[in-house]
């Protein structure tokens, strides 16, 4: 049921450059304050690229010639972008759900959770990390981080949002420490390397489904 008024959503069908949707983002966030614009959730894919985010270290950045590197002002720590992870950029006036930014994070990872669930997949949440994870099958132990989180807000204007691996080239974590993940009982993981072999669309069609549910609107074409 809907408690809030419809937000706008866009899909993109081109790889997205970073500095591009940053600029985009700022601009709707003020937009948003201003009134000027509606609520808007964003789905792209990057060219492959790190971000980092404020909590990044130095040393956490392993191979600096890799890939283009991009400081950003999110929550978090270096993570890749690239082709087949789903980015959700998530822009919301949290004045209207409340100014509790904790609430927010939590919010977007029940997203994500509900989303999974619709493709079968049992996602869920880790007491002292951020994001959604999935257990190692048997008889393997651990977790592996499925979906990052990283959010900003300026005013109380969210944006950034989720990043969900569906099927990129998990080699390309090899060159950073990603969100802090040190190799062991935590890793990074995709739906296709868990043999889960949905498609964008259907991963899309699963986050468009379960939006409502996770905040209170409905997400419309805009």
């Amino acid at each position: 049921m809907s408690h809030f008024p419809a937000i706008a959503r866009r899909i993109s069908t081109r790889l997205v450059p970073y500095p591009e949707t940053v600029a985009a983002m700022e601009a709707r966030v003020a937009a948003i304050r201003a009134g000027a614009a509606p609520e808007l959730v964003w789905f792209l894919e990057h060219p492959p690229l790190y971000t980092a985010g404020t909590s990044a270290r130095d040393q956490d950045l392993l191979d600096p010639q890799a890939l283009p590197v991009f400081k950003t002002g999110r929550g978090g720590q270096f993570t890749y972008h690239g082709p087949g992870q789903r980015i959700a950029y998530v822009m919301l006036d949290l004045h209207q759900r409340g100014p509790d930014l904790r609430a927010h994070v939590h919010r977007l990872e029940d997203w994500v959770i509900r989303a999974l669930a619709r493709l079968g997949v049992a996602g869920e949440r880790r007491a002292d990390q951020i994001g959604v994870w999935l257990l190692r099958p048997p008889p393997a132990s651990g977790q592996d981080k499925i979906a990052a989180v990283g959010v900003r807000v300026r005013h109380w204007v969210s944006y950034h949002g989720v990043a969900i691996n569906l099927a990129p080239d998990l080699a390309r974590y090899a060159g950073i420490v990603p969100c802090g993940i040190a190799p062991g009982e935590l890793g990074v993981t995709s739906l296709h390397a868990r043999g889960h072999e949905a498609t964008m669309a259907e991963l899309d069609a699963a986050l468009l489904a379960t939006f409502a549910d996770a905040f209170g609107s409905e997400l419309i074409i805009g």
